[in-house]
């Protein structure tokens, strides 16, 4: 019998397989559950020496009883992704399918998105059932932002179990650089007639937008903020305000189009994705003033010019990035906030946001409250939002829930 592989440390004498292990795929023991969905490397107690990164594995509690079927890389500091406890009914094909359904119909039959958006999230992850997988639509197009190993090597099924629902989309597969070198694979260059031109139109609320399919950050547009960017322009009629990281110019192309502001400033330090705002606003026939510049200076320069605005939308990248870093990256979203609000008018409307998954609520309310001391504003929160409802997130996965704003009125 071979001796099971250990996960990290010096090696040990361990035990046989699990004696309940009857399935056709390799099997791992943990030696502590996880709270949530994922288990990392100190969590794993031994492995199927037949078990490779990348594979769906069977595994077991320490006391070896089924515990469900997850993705494994152990090369991942994200060591096992479940995705279901009911090992016994598994079969990964017929599972990427049901999974693949279910997330589907939750945008087209309830949420009813294609009445007014073609670009939309049609599977959120863990949100979904599918952790480690992100896919937006964007037209005919279904773009595939992969987080790991295993979601890679089921690509094709999950591309087949789509066009069942999107008959002759296109799809493309993204994933960071850091993603790929982290989980060990490449995605190839599109090349060729096949990969056809990168950059489409998609339309919602009756705005229209230009994606590129394979540059540009995350999937090439951030369809979370759709809501937002709607109710941010409810608020911008007849004021002036100031986008900051503002990308590819959503939140003002929203203010001018559908909200009539008076005039919109869009600040943004990556000179694409402020050139791709020019063609969004072109496309809409408004006029944006594009500033391609570091928030940060341009935030000071503004307030020591004493020039303010009716209403500022704060939506920066993710400033925390791992556990690791949030102290630094809370103390950077509290030096943003107090710029930002040191340039919004008496009575203007602060919209403010955070992508991190690591900063919940709490400590988010923490940051904006002291932001407004440190500038000497008082702020009036009247509303607090997230991502679209295409953005579920699984109950035992708060990180899931990402995306944050609060709504405000500055005094």
């Amino acid at each position: 019998m071979e001796t099971p592989r250990r996960i990290g440390g010096a090696p040990k004498p361990v035990g046989s397989p699990p004696k309940a292990h009857t399935l056709d795929m390799p099997w791992v023991r943990l030696k502590s559950a996880p709270a949530g969905p994922q288990a990392f490397k100190r969590m794993i107690a031994d492995a199927d020496p037949k078990a490779r990164p990348g594979d769906i594995v069977a595994v077991y509690d320490k006391n070896d009883a089924p515990y469900g079927a997850a993705l494994y890389n152990p090369k991942s500091l994200v060591t096992l992704r479940f995705l279901t406890r009911d090992m016994a009914n598994f079969h990964p094909e017929a599972f990427i399918k049901q999974m693949v359904g279910r997330a589907v119909s939750l945008r087209k039959d309830i949420l009813g998105l294609d009445a007014t958006t073609n670009a939309y999230r049609v599977i959120h992850a863990h949100g979904d059932g599918l952790p480690g997988l992100v896919v937006d639509r964007y037209g005919d197009n279904l773009v595939l932002e992969l987080y790991s190993l295993a979601m890679f090597r089921q690509a094709e099924r999950i591309q087949a179990a789509l066009l069942e629902h999107f008959p002759g989309a296109r799809t493309v597969l993204r994933a960071s650089a850091p993603v790929q070198k982290m989980e060990g694979f490449t995605i190839k260059p599109r090349r060729g007639e096949a990969a056809g031109d990168s950059k489409v139109r998609v339309t919602e609320n009756g705005v229209a937008f230009e994606v590129d399919l394979e540059g540009g950050y995350k999937t090439g547009f951030f369809c979370d903020q759709r809501d937002n960017r709607l109710a941010a322009a409810g608020l911008a009629r007849s004021r002036t305000m100031l986008d900051i990281c503002s990308y590819t110019g959503g939140f003002g192309v929203y203010a001018m189009k559908l909200g009539g502001a008076a005039e919109v400033s869009c600040v943004e330090l990556d000179p694409e994705a402020s050139a791709q705002a020019r063609r969004n606003a072109n496309l809409n026939n408004v006029r944006l003033d594009l500033v391609c510049a570091d928030a940060f200076p341009y935030l000071r320069q503004m307030a020591a010019n004493r020039k303010t605005f009716g209403m500022v939308v704060l939506d920066p990248y993710k400033l925390i990035a791992t556990r690791e870093g949030f102290d630094f990256g809370a103390r950077k979203y509290a030096d943003f906030n107090r710029l930002a609000l040191s340039v919004v008018e008496e009575g203007g409307f602060f919209m403010t946001a955070s992508c991190s998954g690591l900063l919940q609520w709490p400590d988010f309310q923490r940051i904006i409250r002291s932001a407004a001391g440190s500038a000497g504003r008082r702020l009036q929160i009247f509303r607090k939002t997230g991502a679209g409802a295409d953005h579920p997130f699984a109950a035992d996965f708060p990180e899931g829930e990402y995306l944050k704003a609060i709504w405000c009125r500055v005094y």
